[in-house]
């Protein structure tokens, strides 16, 4: 028998049905459809619309579909994380809405806020819990609604980002699968770079943070794509050295949605062919925390189990990190 491992065991996802396509934002600000492509590689985003339509809304349905689909009961959930950058309010959790509303009433549960990162932090998180003994079954739902923090006059942000969560089920296996290693690393020296500078505790809303918008991402794509570009190549590089996997080895490549210039030089960097290189950002551009989940449901079908895959992130503070992975079920069984 082996050491005590976290598997995912199922996941589920949910996105708008309202498109936003780039030949929209055309009618909206000065770019076209072979600016934002030839630049980001993104050619349609999906927009969450409606009064009152948060995070957990879409969340919600991300929870019910995983919950249909392993047939599992809400009452057996020990504990719902929720990682976010875009929580339906500063208080009370997200995570506790979205509990409420998929009639999870025997969990405790929190929101972890690591930007594009979200993901692996909280899959990190919620695999250690696992491997504690402690809990059985674990959620991570994951997302985000970018379209609330977006500034629709900056053609250099709004281009980028859409609406998207997933959320994954944990449980323990003995078995050689599930969540092998992960290296993950957090950094102050990105804030001037990438931040929502007001909406917090150190300029709240007012007249003046909202006139100035404020409220909206601010992002320096030069800085931000040279610091991503070596981060995320240098750490899926490491994780691969440290758990001895050569190129040949790896199954797929899972890297954060956040423009396929930078997907494509780490997969270049990491020695890997582009069809080991899950890539899906021209449908539905930069979900945050909900890139990587997002990949893993729209290529299920395709995985096996044992097959060896490397999530790698980067997001804004700086935060980045890779999590290898064998994966634990057929997906043509999902």
């Amino acid at each position: 028998m082996g050491n005590l491992k976290a598997v995912i065991t199922g996941i589920g996802v949910y996105f708008p049905d309202d498109v936003l396509t780039n030949e929209d934002l055309s009618r909206m600000i000065d770019t076209s459809d072979e600016w934002i492509m030839s630049r980001v590689g993104i050619k349609e985003r999906r927009i969450l619309k409606g009064d009152g339509l948060g995070l957990s809304y879409m969340g919600e349905r991300a929870l019910k579909s995983l919950l249909e689909k392993t047939k599992t009961d809400p009452s057996d959930i020990d504990v719902l994380i929720c990682a976010t950058t875009t929580p339906d309010c500063p208080f009370p959790s997200t995570a506790s809405i979205i509990a409420e509303k998929c009639g999870i009433r025997n969990a405790w549960g929190f929101d972890l806020e690591a930007a594009c990162s979200g993901f692996i932090f909280a899959l990190e998180t919620a695999s250690n819990m696992i491997m504690s003994g402690k809990y059985k079954k674990v959620v991570v739902v994951s997302g985000d609604k970018m379209s609330s923090i977006v500034n629709y006059n900056d053609r250099n942000t709004c281009p980028l980002f859409g609406d998207a969560c997933g959320a994954i089920l944990l449980e323990p296996t003995y078995e050689e699968i599930g969540v092998m290693d992960t290296i993950l690393h957090t950094v102050g020296i990105g804030e001037p770079y990438l931040h929502m500078q007001a909406g917090g505790s150190r300029h709240p809303a007012s007249h003046q943070t909202i006139d100035k918008h404020m409220h909206a991402v601010y992002q320096e794509g030069k800085v931000v794509f040279k610091y991503a570009v070596s981060s995320m190549a240098d750490v899926a590089l490491e994780i691969m050295e440290r758990n001895s996997l050569s190129s040949d080895d790896l199954d797929y490549l899972i890297p954060h949605q956040a423009n396929i210039r930078i997907i494509e030089a780490v997969g270049l960097r990491v020695g890997l062919p582009s069809e080991k290189v899950i890539v899906n950002i021209n449908k539905y551009g930069n979900t945050s925390a909900g890139t990587i989940p997002l990949c893993l449901w729209e290529w299920e079908k395709q995985l096996k189990k044992g097959d060896n895959l490397v999530l790698v992130s980067f997001g804004a503070g700086f935060s980045w990190g890779a999590v290898y992975l064998k994966w634990g079920y057929d997906g043509t069984e999902a």
